[in-house]
């Protein structure tokens, strides 16, 4: 019996690596998950209320591309955070969580060929690993575009060299950036877009993220796009990170109407309808901003903690946005198996996260020195965990060999 070959070289997923490479051993102290970006802090309180009130329609088929109701609030939302106006009933549409949306826009959206060759998806490195699977998945070759501290941690996708912008069908971008933090100006989504338009390839915006921000709300994608075909961009967004409802698994995708028509035409034979109920609850939680602004501020007083007691350490990052850290600690998996035995603090290696950069930008691999923390748990847990990095790593955050 054959399997297909596309899929016989992947790495472990990123959890249960970390697990292999802690669980022969005891924790240092009282365990401490910094590991995993699940949101732990409380979600807005209107949800049971809400939920019980539209339980009955769990006996009800959802609707696939989300109620007309869901749609509106989702293109008020739209409206009033990026000041962009778009028709809910042909340019948005439900997703199952953004993971979903983003794994199958490629399959809906992806070409056979792209000028008579396989096309490429460019990706940044390191990424959320659906990406890479979605380009496998679709029949293309990922090409892993390094975003390193040089290039402001976002890929330099204008330095990709023109043979394979020419075969580039998508480019994922996610900003504010998972693991790093960063966030893409409204020059660099400009420039990003006119290159789309030179190259004919579209632009996959993962924005999940852009709700967490210390200082300036990020730059949405769609802002730019206005200028370009509408077809160009699509952006993905969801309530798990802005209100804390990762369980909810309810986000939407907006772009031109054409590319919302194949996705959820993709998604009438293969895809997951939010349930009603959890519809009725989206369409509240996204009319509501004083949830978000408080969340926001548990996360300012975390990076805020951070930057005090990481602040003077060789290898540390403040980053804009997100709740992650990316510490560069010189050997990702040492340093993480460190924390573990030492002091029970469970943090992630960076290279689960990314692979070796594609053959145009070196041979390294830009995850392998860092670990990514995740800042979602309580603000003293946060306190406990950074003092015990802090103890561990000294003053140089830097474990090689």
């Amino acid at each position: 019996m054959q399997f297909p070959q596309r899929f016989q070289n992947l790495p472990e997923y990123a959890f249960p690596r970390l697990r292999r490479l802690l669980d022969g051993y005891a924790p240092g102290g009282p365990a401490l998950a910094m590991s995993i970006g699940e949101p732990q802090h409380p979600f807005p309180a209107m949800v049971p209320e809400i939920l019980a009130k539209y339980a009955h329609e769990f006996n009800k088929y959802p609707p696939n591309e989300g109620t007309p109701e869901l749609r509106q609030s989702i293109a008020d939302w739209l409206r009033s955070r990026y000041n962009v106006t778009l028709e809910p009933a042909t340019q948005i549409t439900a997703l199952n969580g953004t993971r979903e949306g983003l794994f199958n826009a490629a399959i809906a959206l992806c070409p056979e060929t792209k000028n008579g060759a396989k096309p490429v998806i460019l990706l940044p490195n390191p990424f959320y690993q659906c990406y890479m699977i979605a380009a496998l998945t679709a029949g293309a070759e990922p090409v892993f575009v390094p975003a390193r501290a040089e290039t402001g941690f976002l890929p330099d996708f204008q330095s990709v060299p023109k043979d394979l912008l020419d075969r580039t069908a998508i480019v994922y971008l996610c900003s504010p950036s998972n693991p790093q933090g960063a966030v893409a100006s409204q020059d660099y989504l400009t420039n990003l877009v006119a290159l789309a338009e030179r190259h004919d390839f579209r632009i996959f915006a993962d924005e999940c993220y852009a709700e967490i921000y210390r200082n300036t709300p990020p730059t949405g994608a769609l802002q730019v796009a206005h200028v370009a075909d509408p077809e160009r961009v699509m952006v993905f967004h969801s309530l798990s990170k802005r209100s804390n409802l990762p369980g909810l698994r309810c986000g939407f995708a907006a772009g031109g109407p054409k590319t919302i028509a194949a996705i959820t035409r993709l998604r009438s034979y293969s895809g997951a309808p939010v349930p009603l109920p959890l519809q009725r609850v989206a369409e509240k939680v996204w009319a509501d901003e004083a949830h978000v602004e408080t969340n926001r501020q548990l996360y300012k007083a975390k990076f805020d903690l951070a930057d005090k007691i990481l602040g003077n350490m060789t290898g540390y990052h403040s980053p804009d946005a997100g709740f992650f850290l990316w510490l560069n600690v010189g050997n990702g998996e040492k340093a993480a198996l460190k924390l573990w035995t030492e002091k029970g603090i469970k943090v992630l290696p960076g290279s689960y996260l990314s692979r070796q950069n594609s053959a145009a930008f070196g041979s390294d691999d830009p995850g392998e020195n860092f670990v990514r923390v995740a800042l979602v748990a309580t603000l003293g847990e946060i306190e406990v965990g950074l003092n015990a990095i802090r103890s561990v790593l000294g003053n140089n955050v830097q474990i090689r060999g």
